[in-house]
């Protein structure tokens, strides 16, 4: 038996493992063998599950072979838990060992082998060595084995041993160090391959499973990487050189864009692409592009990336189509009008050219009786029939543009003279002697035309229409169903004088304090409670009485009044806003309209911020409501709303859809809300293109993060069909008219009520 004392000079844990033997009753002399063996099947399941383990250590193994040449050497490999899985080298030593039941798929222990160098160098986490008689048993005695564990080393865990045998004559210190040095090397084997492996699945969820289009390329522009995006889409598929593409391929664009790419180390980004797809569909995409460099700035190859933008894109141009075009007709509209005027009359001052444009201004007769006997939609279906029929007639003689209402422009060129002028009204007029049908019924309904030729009548694209609408007024003052060429009696007509007495009413009703403002209740569809007014304006003049916005607001902004009015406006709310705070009213927020000319002057921002510390309102608790229009000059709309949001208060579009409409520059605006025209609420529930245009702007405000107030809302089909596309705010008839101060303060918590009531 071995004594204790014969342990003091071997290493601590060498002698620990010894004490344990002999305190196990092991007999030294004794030839132990493994109790614990792997069926066949589980040492093959256990291989495949270790393959790629064993590859890499197996390679390293023979590299220790191979430099030991010449030298009886065993080298065995084990799991973490001690189960032989690999033995190779000397076949002497290995048929000896064999006879000790030491073969692959037995499982060395401490408690059946005693003191051995595999359960050690598993135990120990340290490279260890039994020479001689540190083994416990004396059949190991000729035998110098070494051992090491090797682990993967991100996370420590422990995946077997490797393993050295050989006889004690041939001991020598090099084999531990040869030994750590390959167990090194196998850990940071290991540890890279299982790097790759997570590289390889985080690249098959950013490029396979990415739903933007994925390209990647070496350096000569061979492909070797691609989604199914791309290859599904374009067959552009691994192995290709996306370089040497034909340009009659459908990814032309792609190819040409990637050779600049892989040749000039270019960079795009954001460029736009009209593409088709191998099923021939137009597929709009934003592309991006940019050379790959590694760690020592070598080009290694390129990354491109395709945005499918086509929902978008065909939204935007559909909002841009609208911007130009009357929805109801489809004919170009007004802001149309003005633009082909403008571009007629200054190429023909740029050029020196003579050119000759007659302007036929066209409004049916008694229209509004029609649209109260038969209702707004089918006052909709006679506008279209009547824009088909001034179509047809047109040809190509002309362009017909739709105002707005029942009002039509006709734009001709080239009429000789006032003879082919006149005789092309009297064919218009006549036109309406064929009866339209509306629900099967049969009527007649007449039209007036005024009339106006450049640059006679006007040599400007305003001054031309205003004389065309003066001579329509003076077909409608003769009885109506004629046509009327413009003359200069024409110039100050009954309508001008009115315009100008009110306009002087106007000039004394701000120092008389004839305005007063109305609020009228925003209800939010979520918690059902009023969350804020619009302030509204009004006037309440002694000689008129209560004049209607639509009447004296044009009248207030061609006077240059609107700004000064304005800022009274907002001064009052200001103050409204503080007082009703003082009476115990809950917090909301006030919008208030801003005019265009209010928008144009330059101390715009300094007023607002004056105004604010002057009465102490909260900034987030006003909303700055402008229009669409106002936003033109975009560099300095984004000037001043960037100053305006800095002051902390909230910025509106107004009747969003029926103006200047650019997706591109509203995405850079800061504003807040987009409020939608009452003019496409109204018929929602009877006009699918009024419910698209709708549904669209909600979702597309919704992307842009905006909230969305629905104007005009009057019935509950409205108003449900508002809930279910998620608008958030609504504001009309149905739940309050616009109120005065004092009948809003006295109803509020009534109101609120009510409200609540509506939607049950």
């Amino acid at each position: 038996m071995i004594k204790i004392k014969e342990l003091i000079h071997e290493e601590d844990y060498i002698a620990q493992s010894k004490r344990k033997c002999i305190e196990a009753g092991m007999d030294p002399n004794e030839i132990r063998k493994p109790k614990r063996s792997m069926s066949e099947q589980e040492l093959l399941q256990k291989r495949n599950t270790y393959s790629e383990i064993l590859s890499v250590v197996d390679f390293f193994s023979k590299k220790i072979l191979d430099s030991l040449s010449g030298t009886p050497v065993l080298i065995v490999i084990s799991d973490e838990n001690g189960y032989l899985l690999h033995i190779v080298g000397d076949e002497t030593i290995k048929i000896t060992i064999q006879q000790l039941g030491i073969q692959v798929g037995a499982q060395f222990t401490h408690e059946d082998m005693g003191t051995n160098v595999i359960s050690l160098s598993l135990q120990q986490g340290h490279p260890v060595q039994l020479i001689g008689s540190n083994h416990y048993h004396t059949i190991l005695h000729d035998s110098a084995c070494y051992g090491a564990a090797f682990h993967y080393t991100d996370n420590n865990n422990l995946l077997g041993s490797i393993c050295i045998m050989t006889a004690t004559e041939l001991h020598n210190p090099f084999f531990l160090t040869m030994l750590s040095t390959v167990v090194d090397s196998i850990e940071r084997e290991l540890l890279l391959r299982k790097q790759n492996r997570k590289l390889n699945m985080l690249n098959q969820i950013i490029v396979n499973k990415n739903r933007n289009g994925i390209i990647i390329t070496n350096a000569d522009g061979i492909i070797n990487s691609v989604n199914d995006f791309v290859a599904e889409s374009f067959h552009i598929h691994k192995g290709i050189n996306i370089v040497d593409r034909s340009q009659q391929n459908p990814e032309c664009l792609v190819s040409s864009h990637m050779k600049q790419v892989i040749h000039n180390k270019m960079s795009f980004d954001n460029v736009q692409m009209i593409l088709q797809t191998v099923d021939y569909q137009k597929v709009v995409c934003l592309f991006d592009a940019q050379p790959i460099y590694d760690e020592t700035n070598n080009f290694i190859g390129s990354y491109s990336q395709l945005r499918d933008i086509t929902e978008r894109y065909l939204n935007e141009e559909r909002h841009n189509y609208l911007a130009y075009h009357d929805e109801l007709t489809s004919l170009p509209n007004r802001r149309s009008l003005h633009e082909t005027l403008n571009h007629h009359i200054s190429s023909s001052l740029t050029s020196g050219n003579h050119i000759d444009l007659v302007l036929m201004f066209l409004d049916l007769d008694h229209f509004k009786t029609i649209n109260d006997a038969f209702g707004h939609s089918n006052g909709d279906n006679l506008l279209k029939q009547v824009s088909s029929r001034l179509v047809h007639f047109l040809g190509d003689t002309g362009k017909v543009f739709r105002m707005g209402g029942d009002e039509f422009i006709f734009l001709f060129h080239g009429l000789n003279g006032q003879k082919e002028v006149a005789s092309t009204g009297k064919r218009i007029i006549d036109l309406f002697d064929t009866p339209f049908t509306i629900n099967d019924s049969k009527f007649h309904v007449t039209a007036s035309i005024g009339i106006a030729i450049y640059p006679n009548d006007g040599t400007d694209a305003e001054t031309f229409m205003v004389y065309a609408d003066n001579a329509m007024y003076k077909s409608k003052s003769k009885g109506r169903n004629n046509y009327t060429l413009f003359d200069s009696n024409m110039k100050s007509n009954a309508k001008e004088k009115d315009k100008l007495s009110l306009e002087v009413s106007l000039r004394e009703a701000l120092d008389n304090k004839e305005f007063i403002v109305y609020y009228q209740p925003q209800v939010d569809l979520i918690t059902k409670e009023i969350i804020g007014v619009e302030a509204l304006l009004r006037w309440n003049s002694p000689q008129y009485g209560i004049v209607a916005p639509d009447a004296f607001i044009p009248i207030l902004e061609d006077s240059g009044l609107i700004s000064q009015v304005g800022e009274w406006v907002l001064r009052e709310v200001c103050n409204q806003s503080k007082r009703w705070l003082d009476m115990g009213l809950p917090k909301f927020r006030i919008a208030v309209n801003l005019s265009s000319q209010q928008f144009l002057k330059d101390n715009l921002v300094e007023v607002i911020s004056n105004t604010l510390i002057e009465t102490g309102m909260d900034p987030n608790d006003l909303e700055l409501e402008i229009t669409e229009t106002m936003t033109m000059d975009v560099e300095r709309a984004i000037n001043v709303l960037g100053q305006l949001n800095a002051l902390g208060v909230r910025i509106s579009i107004d009747d969003f859809g029926t103006g200047y409409s650019s997706l591109n520059y509203l995405k850079k605006f800061p504003i807040h809300t987009l409020k939608i025209d009452k003019s496409f609420v109204r018929d929602i529930m009877f006009n699918k293109n009024d419910l698209n245009i709708v549904s669209t702007i909600i979702s597309m405000a919704h992307n842009l993060n905006l909230v969305v107030v629905a104007e005009g809302v009057e019935t509950k089909d409205q108003l449900n069909f508002l809930q279910l596309k998620k608008c958030d705010t609504v504001q009309g008839y149905y739940f309050s008219k616009p109120l005065s101060v004092d009948d809003f303060e006295k109803s509020f918590y009534q109101l609120n009520d009510d409200i609540k009531n509506q939607f049950l």
